[in-house]
């Protein structure tokens, strides 16, 4: 028996802006919906608090 190990990435298919909540949610199998829910949530404060975590979540995980 193999697993398969999945990785992190940025999704090709199920993207927005960049695909960060489409690979997150590939990557914890839940729908992209509850990622970019938490997204724009982060930003109501400001704005900042939500958009350094998306871009730098953007700069670390490599795209398909």
């Amino acid at each position: 028996m193999t697993t398969q190990r999945q990785t992190l990435r940025r999704s090709r298919r199920n993207r927005i802006v960049a695909g960060v909540c489409g690979g997150l949610a590939e990557f914890f199998g839940i729908s992209p919906f509850w990622f970019r829910l938490a997204f724009l949530l982060a930003l109501i404060p400001g704005g900042v608090p939500g958009l350094l975590v998306y871009f730098g979540v953007m700069l670390i995980v490599p795209s398909e």
